[in-house]
């Protein structure tokens, strides 16, 4: 992808399960491969990432959105929210991947910015929060970027049974994020 670019963003349909499953499936074998097993990034990653996107596209949760970033028309990234999903830390930002070709291209900044503003228009009084591994310093440094703030830590119980340490970030309201997302 070059530098002289047009980043679309739209709403994910059922026909974009297979796109979303693959960038998801091998951001998991680039990123996590100190906290999932390698059989299980090998073996059996992309078949269970495509059966919870067929299922979270074909039956969303009426709190569910799932957004998706082109250049050119072509796919280079995914977010998913679900608005109101914790009492305390509002809405979760479940997912983002972007392309390793996309990255540095503003991708990840323009699906935070257009989820901040679904948010804002949906679940104005709520924070955001994303869980994100120790294991991915990459994300952490662009969330901390975004202005998130690193409200704590706990475990994740990953697919394959291992327990690797995350930490929960935090915006206090989706206006925050629209102030941080894009410069």
């Amino acid at each position: 992808m070059d530098s002289s670019h047009t980043i679309k963003i739209r709403a994910a349909n059922p026909d974009d399960s297979l796109l979303i499953a693959t960038l998801h499936a091998k951001s998991w074998q680039e990123n996590y491969r100190t906290a999932i097993s390698k059989e299980y990034l090998r073996d059996t990653v992309f078949n269970e990432r495509k059966q919870i996107w067929l299922t979270r596209l074909n039956h969303p949760k009426i709190n569910q959105l799932v957004l998706i970033a082109q250049i050119n028309n072509e796919f280079c990234g995914f977010i998913c929210l679900y608005g109101n999903n914790h009492p305390k830390f509002g809405t979760l930002i479940d997912n983002l991947h972007v392309k390793p070709e996309a990255k540095g291209l503003g991708v990840g900044s323009s699906l935070l910015s257009a989820a901040s503003k679904w948010a804002l228009a949906h679940y104005q009084t709520q924070g955001l929060y994303l869980e994100v591994l120790a294991c991915n310093p990459k994300a952490i440094a662009f969330y901390e970027s975004k202005g998130a703030q690193n409200i704590g830590s706990g475990f994740w119980l990953t697919p394959c049974n291992n327990k690797t340490k995350e930490y929960i970030y935090r915006w206090n309201s989706p206006a925050d994020l629209i102030n941080n997302a894009v410069y």
